[in-house]
């Protein structure tokens, strides 16, 4: 396995990873958003209300989102697995 190989393997690696993360990471962030603004607006300055909503919507993207993210990560294996054979020749 050559240096180039394992570069590709890698930026596949780090693309399959930022693809199947940035879904929830992107409702987190627009929900802790919306109640920022919300707790500025209202002067409630409360740790834990943030917590609930970011909770609830994220496990909706999840389940919306779930079965794409564990196919994109199966096809990544299974890319994986079939280069085994050619990893030492």
């Amino acid at each position: 396995m050559d240096a180039a190989q394992v570069i590709d393997l890698g930026r596949e690696a780090l693309w399959v990873a930022v693809m199947v993360a940035s879904p929830l990471l992107g409702v987190a962030l627009a929900v802790g958003l919306v109640v920022g603004i919300f707790q500025a607006a209202t002067s409630i300055q409360e740790m834990t209300l943030s917590f609930i909503p970011k909770l609830g919507v994220m496990i909706i993207a999840l389940m919306l989102f779930g079965s794409w993210q564990i196919g994109i990560m199966v096809d990544f294996f299974r890319r994986i697995f079939e280069r085994i054979p050619t990893l030492f020749m």
